[in-house]
């Protein structure tokens, strides 16, 4: 496996928008720490009698397990692509599960490549600084790739799919784990939009993009066998932790006598209107997709 950390490349967010992303996943990551003991920046899937509604953990690392189990790698010598891999709670996750796999994460912010590789000494993972619309891959390097609630910062664009199809080798697998519209922007209804607007500006997400639009773009780019799974009542005992969540945060603050940061601020009000984005199900949506090189 290459260390050598690359280049950073041009990427497609407004530098606006790209230094919010930045800002927010380097000081609200202690946030996470609270979200999640292993650092999942992510929901949960719930399954009766194998996951518990009340240990949040346990639904979370069960959605770890999902996206793995619709990957296609060898055991022993796979190479699989974190795309947007956060502080690499997922990463973990698999290197644990399966520990002669070797897993390269990118994300943006340097505060996650820093403290992720830490969390990583000893396991065949690196996380590198870098852009998931524009790496330093070759072309057909992995095994199977993944993205779980990351390309809604990029808006699921064509260029971030595409280069998820660049890096992949042939017959190989794509799993997005992520929330997406059921219809289009402008056919939101005001109290969606509203909830939509404050939830991207909440979490410095470009937007989130249709389901039916993700999937034509996924075949128009190549990828065949595109598999889409509505997992939102999988995915919603996990969002009904959201309020809780945010009042205990809050309260360790408040008896620690800590200020909190203006991003911590930013990252609690879009956690918020996720839960209300979730109410509105006619118009958004979590999904598992699966596409194959």
């Amino acid at each position: 496996m290459n260390t050598t950390l690359p280049l950073l490349h041009k990427i497609r967010f407004q530098k606006s928008n790209k230094e919010n992303l930045i800002d927010l996943y380097d000081e609200a990551t202690e946030d996470y720490e609270f979200w999640s003991k292993d650092f999942n920046m992510h929901f949960g899937y719930y399954i009766p009698f194998k996951t518990t509604v009340f240990k949040r953990d346990t639904m979370l690392n069960e959605m770890n397990n999902q996206v793995f189990n619709r990957l296609n790698f060898s055991k022993r010598n796979g190479l699989i692509a974190d795309l947007g891999c956060g502080i690499g709670g997922t990463m973990r996750y698999g290197l644990r599960k399966y520990p002669r796999l070797s897993i390269m994460g990118v994300t943006l912010s340097p505060f996650q490549v820093t403290e992720g590789n830490k969390r990583l000494q000893n396991m065949n993972g690196l996380i590198l600084e870098e852009n998931y619309g524009n790496t330093s891959f070759r072309n057909n390097s992995f095994d199977s790739a993944y993205a779980i609630e990351s390309f809604c910062h990029s808006g699921h664009s064509d260029k971030a799919l595409s280069e998820a199809y660049r890096i992949l080798k042939p017959g190989a697998k794509f799993v997005i784990a992520d929330a997406f519209l059921k219809k289009d922007e402008e056919q939101l209804c005001p109290g969606s939009h509203y909830c939509y607007d404050q939830l991207c500006k909440g979490w410095s997400l470009e937007g989130l993009g249709s389901i039916n639009q993700v999937k034509k773009s996924l075949e128009c780019i190549g990828f065949k066998n595109v598999i889409v799974e509505d997992i939102s009542f999988r995915v919603a005992p996990s969002v009904l932790h959201v309020p809780f969540a945010i009042i205990g945060f809050v309260f360790k603050k408040l008896f620690r006598k800590e200020t909190l940061k203006p991003q911590s601020w930013k990252n609690l009000k879009g956690s918020l209107f996720a839960l209300l984005s979730g109410l509105h199900m006619q118009s958004f949506g979590y999904f598992i997709i699966t596409a194959e090189k």
